[in-house]
């Protein structure tokens, strides 16, 4: 799921036409090292932070069923998770970079969804709508200096964008429809010993158990000699 949530926001940048302007798009961490190598503009998308959201955890299973609407397996909820990026933008001057990152932004904000058109593999299969937000509020957050306190370079201008994404359910294969009846056998003994051979129940010519089914009340026959509680006697 992480790696189509990349897909989707690269797809997205590239609709806004960062490519076309000749600028690298890279989800690297933006370490010392890293900057060091860079010779083009590029936008990385840092991907920094991965965490349950528990509030939208959900029991249970649902049945998957084939063309001719038989069961064939059992799926458990999708479980969703929030995945935090750091997106900066790197070039040779600093109002450059601004002028980049202001671009970056406006593509971000335009919507609080990825679009269905970028998004592939099981987040398209679901169906489901992958929220973002682009420099949101939010005193729970990792501290952006924290972050580049631990890649072991200098601070800068970036943007905070958080993603919430299921991740697909447990599928449990269900086995093939019974089709043959019940086969009962009796046997003389435990052991099974002198067992005769097998009798098919197909349930032919039952007959209608009424509007009330099987749960209906039924007349039941005494033993000889015994009467129903309540009854005189003879």
């Amino acid at each position: 799921m992480i790696h189509e949530v990349d897909e989707g926001l690269r797809l997205l940048l590239v609709e806004a036409g960062l490519q076309e302007s000749g600028v690298d798009l890279v989800f690297e961490a933006p370490t010392k090292d890293w900057a060091a190598r860079r010779n083009a503009p590029t936008v990385s998308v840092f991907l920094h932070g991965i965490r349950e959201d528990a509030t939208r955890r959900r029991t249970g299973t649902a049945e998957e069923h084939d063309e001719e609407g038989t069961v064939v397996g059992w799926r458990t909820p999708p479980r969703w998770f929030e995945l935090t990026y750091l997106v900066t933008a790197w070039t040779n001057r600093p109002q450059d970079e601004h002028r980049l990152l202001s671009e970056v932004l406006r593509c971000l904000v335009r919507s609080s969804a990825l679009p269905a058109r970028t998004l592939t593999g099981s987040l398209a299969e679901l169906g489901l709508t992958v929220e973002i937000e682009a420099a949101g509020s939010g005193a729970d957050r990792q501290s952006t200096a924290d972050v580049w306190s631990a890649l072991g370079g200098e601070l800068k201008a970036a943007i905070d964008l958080r993603v919430w994404a299921p991740l697909e359910g447990e599928r449990t294969s269900a086995g093939p429809p019974v089709t043959e009846g019940l086969v009962v056998r009796a046997a003389p003994a435990q052991d099974g010993e002198g067992a005769e051979p097998g009798r098919r129940l197909r349930y032919d010519g039952a007959s209608d158990p009424g509007e009330q089914g099987f749960a209906a009340e039924r007349e039941r026959q005494l033993p000889p000699g015994r009467r129903r509680r309540g009854s005189a006697a003879r």
